[in-house]
């Protein structure tokens, strides 16, 4: 697949070189849509290109995420407005990446040696209570939803709010139910506890968590239980596991890849191995790009992005070599790295 950085010993760059590497959540589409519509494809090319290349990232899952600054009134149009950004910076780059749909679509970019692109929505506040609108974001390409985010929705409640144990609010079965019909993968990252529960009562579909990782090594509310990574793999989904500091552990000095693998090691344990995939969520470039108010609390030396030696798409190599280094077999790091996710694309989106 596609070329990497010289990171690692030559077994685990072989390794990473022949897996499709799959990245759940990379919030880039934040830091192009900031630009001008004219520099779209241009900064894409020339700030984030390089580094999915260097990390050999084959499926890319691009997260439209909306800024407090344009909710509620805005929120709709600059969803519509990331989700354009993204079909310009595939066009214009078309000679390396390819904006997918369905498995086709992905199998049809990695043959190519393109990089395979999914828009996905983080907490569809564009949506609001609106559900049919669901119907047209899946028209313009979207292919994976999530319906909270750290507070409340219309739809349902973020996992900041699990105090309140409320499950999804009627709009929010209908979302759910319309996303099935649809073909959009049901995203359960940043979902409350209650509401996950609702969830896995009602979904007759295969789950996604695109960025999540175990509260059993963290307890963090931003992470999994036990009981919600078997449900999510109970229905066929993935557990992407997120490589932010604050998630893996409550001790600045234990912020290391080898976390990152206590984390795959124990989501494979409850789940099994067909379950578990990657969902870094990259954010410090990200932030250090964007303007008030969005960043206006950030710290360069906030331990929430601090994380030396695995701090974008670059540095997913070194996760391979950790994963290796640990004793995984190879079969299953493959499944890892992107196998898992490539399947759950490729028999249940679209």
């Amino acid at each position: 697949m596609a070329s990497i950085l010289a990171k690692g010993s030559a077994v685990s760059l072989d390794l990473h070189h022949r897996a499709v590497v799959a990245d759940a959540h990379n919030d880039l589409l934040m830091a192009v849509a900031a630009r001008p519509p004219k520099q779209w494809g241009g900064f894409f090319r020339e700030r984030w290109l390089p580094q999915l290349r260097e990390g050999g990232v084959d499926i890319q899952v691009l997260p439209v995420f909306i800024d407090d600054q344009y909710r509620p009134e805005g929120a709709l149009r600059q969803t519509l407005r990331m989700v354009e950004c993204g079909h310009v910076l595939a066009e214009a780059n078309a000679d390396q990446v390819a904006l997918c749909v369905d498995g086709a679509d992905i199998d049809r970019a990695l043959g190519e040696d393109k990089i395979a692109l999914v828009l996905a929505l983080e907490s569809a506040p564009g949506i609001d209570a609106s559900v049919e609108l669901f119907s047209t974001l899946f028209r313009l390409g979207v292919r994976i939803a999530s319906i909270a985010h750290w507070g409340r929705t219309p739809l349902a409640d973020g996992s900041r709010e699990d105090a309140t144990g409320s499950r999804l609010t009627a709009p929010g079965v209908e979302a759910l139910r319309e996303m099935e019909r649809l073909g959009m993968l049901f995203d359960i990252s940043h979902l409350g506890a209650s509401g996950v529960a609702h969830v896995l009562e009602l979904a007759t579909r295969p789950l996604i968590a695109t960025h999540s990782s175990a509260r059993a090594l963290r307890d963090h509310h931003r992470n999994l239980t036990d009981d919600q990574i078997r449900g999510v793999a109970g229905t066929g989904g993935v557990v992407c596991v997120n490589f932010v500091p604050d998630f893996l552990t409550d001790d600045e000095s234990k912020v290391s890849v080898d976390r990152v693998v206590d984390h795959i090691e124990h989501i494979v344990s409850v789940a099994g191995i067909d379950h578990v995939g990657l969902g870094p969520d990259f954010l410090r470039e990200v932030i250090a790009d964007l303007t008030p108010p969005c960043c206006e609390n950030a710290d360069d030396e906030d331990p929430l992005f601090d994380f030396p030696g695995l701090e974008g798409p670059a540095d997913l190599p070194v996760v391979t070599e950790a994963m290796i280094r640990r004793g995984l077999a190879e079969e299953d790091v493959l499944k890892i790295l992107g196998g898992n996710l490539r399947r759950l694309m490729s028999t249940h989106m679209g």
